[in-house]
């Protein structure tokens, strides 16, 4: 699948305040999908990991999503 919508809730995150930090607050990977999902974006869970290069920052991830996805 595409990082595309990963890109664009990215993008939506940094943009809104509130969902920037819904997103923080994400303790693992189904709660970020869903939370996606609810602002409209399907996440493939699978595009979330390498080889794809990492579409969140570490300040827009809880401590643990920062290490399961961005390998920090």
């Amino acid at each position: 699948m595409s990082v595309a919508p990963i890109q664009a809730f990215s993008a939506k995150a940094k943009a809104d305040p509130v969902v920037g930090e819904a997103l923080k607050a994400c303790q693992k990977i189904k709660e970020l999908r869903a939370l996606a999902q609810e602002h409209g974006f399907v996440i493939d869970e699978n595009s979330l990991y390498p080889p794809n290069a990492p579409q969140f920052t570490e300040d827009q991830l809880s401590e643990r999503l920062v290490k399961a996805l961005l390998r920090v």
